[in-house]
């Protein structure tokens, strides 16, 4: 597990290579597609939570989300590769990235299941899970996404600050290149569903209607 607690100078990143993660075409749970192309009316959404099985698990389920892929994303290793981002030399946050129809389920409804299901007020850590890989993050598709997810934190703050916690420190910007971890990673929970999942929220809600 990667132990880094500060993002390095892009020059001290390691270089990755031109070689693309190699995975099943096919999503393990309900067997749609997890690589492109996608159906040209679905939306991209791409979050970090901490630990990506978890992530991955809270919305492979979810109404209008047609697919759902773990990987890496936010910081410079081209095609990294699992023991690279727990080095702490790639900048990369372990994410969740998932394609969803608009017209079933409003992306302000993807953000209200990703503020409730983590803590976003950890740091460079989730949880037991330490490490710049593990940040909160939202890598969004587009200035409206990036509004949303914007109104959405200043609002979930104030939330949270009333029953004691501190600022929010989830990094918002716009979404760099999503790239797949190994197939090993892949719908991890559903291979093997007892193993690990660290995702645990604050318990403090996020009312739609305050979005």
């Amino acid at each position: 597990m990667g132990q880094a607690m500060t993002i390095i100078p892009k020059e001290d990143a390691l270089p990755g290579r031109a070689d693309k993660m190699v995975v099943s075409s096919t999503h393990a749970v309900h067997n749609r597609a997890t690589v492109e192309p996608f159906p040209e009316h679905l939306e991209n959404a791409m979050f970090g939570m901490g630990c990506f099985w978890g992530a991955e698990k809270r919305f492979w389920n979810v109404p209008g989300v047609f697919s759902t892929q773990v990987g890496y994303s936010g910081g410079h290793t081209e095609n990294p590769t699992y023991n690279e981002i727990c080095s702490g030399k790639t900048n990369h946050a372990e994410v969740v990235r998932m394609q969803f129809n608009p017209s079933e389920v409003k992306y302000v409804d993807l953000l209200k299941i990703f503020w409730e299901s983590h803590n976003p007020t950890q740091g460079m850590r989730q949880g037991n899970d330490i490490g710049t890989t593990y940040r909160s993050a939202i890598y969004c598709y587009g200035e409206q996404q990036l509004k949303e997810a914007q109104e959405t934190k200043e609002k979930y703050e104030v939330a949270l600050k009333k029953k004691g916690f501190p600022a929010i420190t989830t990094e918002i910007c716009p979404a760099m290149k999503f790239y797949y971890a190994e197939d090993y990673h892949q719908q991890y929970l559903h291979k093997n569903p007892s193993g690990y999942c660290g995702l645990g929220g604050t318990g403090v809600s996020c009312p739609r209607e305050e979005l």
